[in-house]
Parts: structure tokens; sequence; C-alpha cells
């Protein structure tokens, strides 16, 4: 017996242990109904029969233990004795009324036989055990008949519809049968695919955390070096270090496009709920925007302003690059007029926001496609004005994400209007809101930089030249801790993804170890700025992080952080749940 049979057998086995109660109440009503004709005592022995075997099958075939061939052999002999007991009560009916007798046992039978099918799909050798006995008390119904003196013609008759319904039993057989093998086959292949989906997934977001690292490496590295020109150059030079930022600039922005849309692929995108000042929110991306609007002779408004709600709950870090997006592609399509923002309400309570602009407008094929992730409003946009196409589907998802919406209406030579409606609660003022950080004043400090990348340590030099730190280089996990074991720093500045010993495990090893830099603050530099990877940053022991590429600015606020008192005051947390 193949491990195909026995696997079958088994099944069958676990749906008859788990319909043994059914069985025996069904034999206990039949025994109720026959006994008044054939007398209590021998339906009490045949209801007695009939339950041993059912509690005897349960006992001795338990599914704790699997089955052998010697085993599944020995099951196929005792679901053929089971049916053999129920099925000899159909012979008490000829014995009972005569012929009569015999034709309300051979329905008995037909009924049990439909039951053989529906509990036997799974296994041809159990259906064929449990349906031959069946068979067989037939062919005797048949003879007893005619002993008790049915006609010829009746058993004829009775003979042609016994065999008619085992046909159309070993055919309803057949066809469940292979309808299960096709339900089988098919739940098989979406478990396949859905295995082959999430590896598919892993591996993409593999290859995403790679990309993302390298492609942020040479980014920092090219916004250092232009930062470092800008401030030292002057006319034509002056220039040229701007056109290199703004590449830098543009490659950054391209790079966060891509990583936010499989992020929102694989539903890895998270939202915060903070309050947040909405009308400063509004007039900071007026005042961002507004340079690059009077470049191209536009007018840049806002409207309803004044009456709108100041502080509110949501996400202000979401909602700005939503406002990024529509701003930017409305100062970009638009050649003369001007973008106005709205702020209003709706019907629902929801907070409104609309970007009109003056522009060319779109048709309705182009309107239908414009949230399409790498889709262009029109085959010479990406030619002329650069950009994925992903940044309306970004901020479209985005918008749902914080249970809202963003629509768009536009005609051609009538401008576009986009619609974004978010619930943003209005929320108490806080006891000391939160204004623009001023760039801290960094104590002197000595610095251990530690990145396998040449390009980056020499990028962070760069920004901090100006500064009052001494910088101390370590190109790999095993030389830091070297390093920190011989001499004492005021903060680390650690790259989490480094072959050989990453930045994660450098620090755990550093909070581990007594030396003059175990409570030294450190802080990631890496290109992965999700939530379950900033959480493992600070439960290897980590006090903060930068998102690689690195913006100066940053990076000094988070290193003033870092070095300020109440920043070592609070460098025993992540040492304390590391340990």
């Amino acid at each position: 017996m193949s491990p195909e049979e026995i696997a079958d057998i088994t099944t069958v086995l676990r749906e008859r242990h788990r319909t043994t109660r059914a069985r025996i109440v069904a034999a206990t009503v039949l025994g109720a109904l026959f006994g008044a004709f054939v007398g209590w005592g021998l339906m009490a022995a045949w209801w007695a029969a009939f339950v041993l075997l059912q509690t005897y099958e349960k006992h001795a075939y338990p599914l704790s233990r699997s089955l052998t061939p010697r085993s599944a052999r020995g099951l196929l002999w005792l679901t053929a004795l089971n049916a053999v007991v129920f099925a000899s009560i159909a012979l008490v009916g000829p014995l009972v009324d005569g012929p009569w007798g015999a034709t309300g046992g051979a329905w008995m039978l037909a009924g049990a036989t439909c039951y053989v099918v529906l509990s036997n799909i799974a296994s041809r050798q159990m259906f064929r055990a449990a349906l031959a006995p069946f068979a067989l008390m037939m062919v005797l119904l048949l003879i007893e008949s005619r002993w008790v003196g049915a006609p010829w013609s009746s058993i004829f008759t009775m003979g042609a519809a016994g065999l008619m319904v085992l046909g159309v039993a070993g055919a309803l057989w057949r066809a469940a049968a292979a309808a299960r093998a096709r339900e089988t086959a098919a739940r098989d292949e979406s478990e396949r695919r859905r295995l082959e989906a999430e590896s598919a997934v892993a591996a993409k977001s593999a290859f995403i955390a790679v990309v993302s690292h390298e492609l942020r490496t040479p980014i920092s590295a090219i916004l250092a070096g232009a930062e470092d020109l800008r401030r030292n150059a002057h006319g034509s030079e002056a220039a040229k270090a701007e056109m290199i930022a703004e590449a830098g600039a543009m490659m950054r922005t391209l790079l966060n496009d891509l990583l936010d849309q499989a992020k929102l692929e694989a539903g890895r995108m998270s939202v915060e709920t903070i309050p947040f000042d909405l009308r400063h929110l509004l007039a900071q991306q007026l005042i961002f925007w507004r340079a690059e609007a009077r470049r191209k002779g536009l007018r840049l408004r806002l409207e309803g302003g004044r009456s709108s709600p100041q502080w509110v709950s949501g996400d202000p870090t979401r909602l700005r690059q939503i406002l990024n997006n529509l701003l930017s592609n409305a100062i970009k399509f638009t050649e003369a007029g001007g973008v106005t923002l709205s702020l209003g309400a709706d019907g629902e309570g929801r907070v409104v926001l609309s970007v009109q602009d003056t522009g060319r407008g779109l048709d309705a094929a182009a309107l239908e496609q414009l949230f399409t992730p790498f889709q262009q409003a029109a085959p010479d946009v990406a030619r002329t004005h650069g950009g994925t196409g992903l940044g309306l589907a970004i901020s479209r998802d985005l918008a749902r994400l914080m249970n809202g919406d963003l629509v768009a209406e536009s005609r051609p030579g009538h401008g576009a209007c986009f619609t974004l409606a978010l619930p943003l609660p209005e929320a108490s003022t806080p006891a000391s809101p939160l204004q623009a950080a001023e760039q801290p004043d960094l104590p002197p400090a000595a610095v251990l930089v530690v990145d396998d990348h040449e390009i980056n340590r020499r990028a962070i030099g760069l920004m901090l030249r100006e500064l009052d730190v001494s910088l101390t280089e370590a190109a790999s996990g095993f030389e830091a801790l070297g390093l920190l074991e011989q001499q004492p720093f005021d903060l680390v500045l650690m790259d989490c993804h480094m072959p050989g010993m990453d930045g994660l495990s450098v620090t755990r090893e550093l909070r581990r170890r007594a030396g003059p830099n175990q409570q030294t603050p450190v802080i990631a530099v890496t290109g992965a700025g999700e939530p379950a990877h900033i959480a493992a940053c600070h439960d290897a022991g980590m006090n903060d992080h930068v998102l690689k590429p690195i913006d100066a600015a940053r990076l000094i606020e988070a290193m003033g952080r870092a070095l300020s008192p109440a920043g070592n005051d609070s460098l025993e947390e992540p040492a304390a749940r590391q340990g």
C-alpha cells in the first residue's frame, strides 16, 4: 500500500472519528423503529454490536498514531465489518412484512449507500470496503424476498434498481473524488503561489534594502561635496555647486519615491498621529515653493487659512509629503497665471486641501491614468520635466492610509484641481509648541566615524569640517571595537550595514563590555528608515538615528541632542533594555 493511499485512508478515518456520535444516534433511531416489529431483544443485540464496533474503531485507530500498511489493511476489514452489521438490519424487513418489508429494506440500503459515497470520497479503498457489504446485502435481500413469496417481476425490478443504485454510487464517488482532487490541486497551487509571492516580497525587500544602502552612499557624498563647494565658491563656481546640489537632491527624491512605493506595495508603510500646527505647516509649504513660483512668474497664494483650525491631530510628515507633490506638479505644469492652495472642510468634518492651477489641464484619458504608478500624463512629460510618475500614486496611497482620499478634476485648457480630504480632528495646543529647531552650537567633541565606505566617511568629514570636532575613522566593525577599547570618545557615528560585523552587533558588544565607551552615545547612520529597523537600533543600544542620504543639518541636530546634558542623562535606557 502506497503512502498516498495510507494518507487518503487517514483522511477518511479522521472524518469517521468526527461523525462517530452521529452514526450511533442514527443506529439508535433505526433500532427504536424496528424494535417494535421484530422484538426488542434482537434490536438490542444489533445495536450493541454496532456500538461496540464504533468504540473499538475509535480506540484501536487513534488519530495520534500514524497508520502503517498493516494497520491500514486492518482498518479496511473493520470498515467492511461495520457495514455488514449496519446493513444486516435490512434483512429483517422481509421477515417482518414479507415482500413489502423487502421493499423497505431496499430503501434503507439505498439511503445507506449514499452515506457511504459521501463519507469515503477521500479514499478509493475505504469506499470499496464500505460499499461491498451493501452490494452483498442487496443480493441476499433479493434471495430472501423470493423465499418469502415475492413474484419474479418484483425480484427483477428490485435487482435492476439495486444495480442502478450501485452504478450511480460509483459514478457519484468518481465525480466527487475528481472534484476533490481538483480542489486539492487548486489549494496546493494557491499555497505554492502564496509562498512564491511571500518569497518574492522578501527578496524584493532585501533587494530594496541593499539598493537603498548602496545608492544613499554616493548621494550623501554628492550632497556633502556640493554643500562644501557652495560655502567657499563664488560666481560661476557657486552656480556649478548649486547645480550639483540640485542634482543630488533630485536623486534623493527619486530614491525616496521608489522606496516609498515599494513599502506601500508591501504594506509596510505606517503613519503616526500627533498634534501639529496646521497653519504653520501650510505657511512653510508656501514659503518653500514661493521662490520656484516667482522664478516662473506665477502667483502662489493661500485661501481659507485664517478660518482653519490651528492645532490638529495627524501625520504632519506625510501631509507635507503630499502637499510637496501637489504644489511641485502644479508649478511644474503651469506656464502662466498662478497656483492656489485652498483650505476648508467637507460635510463629514474632514479637512479639505485643494491645489488649483491655471495650467493646460488634462483630458479624460490622462486623468484616468493619473494615479497609476510610473505613468505620466503625456509621453513627453518625462522627457520635458523628468520624474518617475510615482508622486501622485504615492500621495493618494498615503491619503488613504490616513483614512482620507485624493481626487483630481481637470479639463483641457482649464487647469487642474487636486483635492485632498483628511480626517484631522482638532487638538489642544501643546504647553510648549515645538518651533523650528535651531542648529545647535556643538561643544568640542571627539567623534568616531564607523563606515565601510570611505566616501561616506569623507562626506561626514566635509559636513563637520567647520565644527570643533576631532574625527577618527574606522572602516569596519572590528576596527571600531578595537578603537573603542583603547581611547574614550564623546560620540560614535555608526553605519548599520557593514560586512563581517554590522553596526548593531558592534553596539551590542560595546554596551556589553566594560570599557571607556560603554555609555558613549551612538548615533545610527543608516539607509533603512522603517520603524522595525529603528526599533532594532534602539534595542541594540543606539541613542538616535540619521537617515542616509545624510542631511548635514539633521546630522548636526542629532549630534547636539546626543552631546547635550539631557542626552547624556538618557543613555542608560538603551543599555538597560539591552541588558
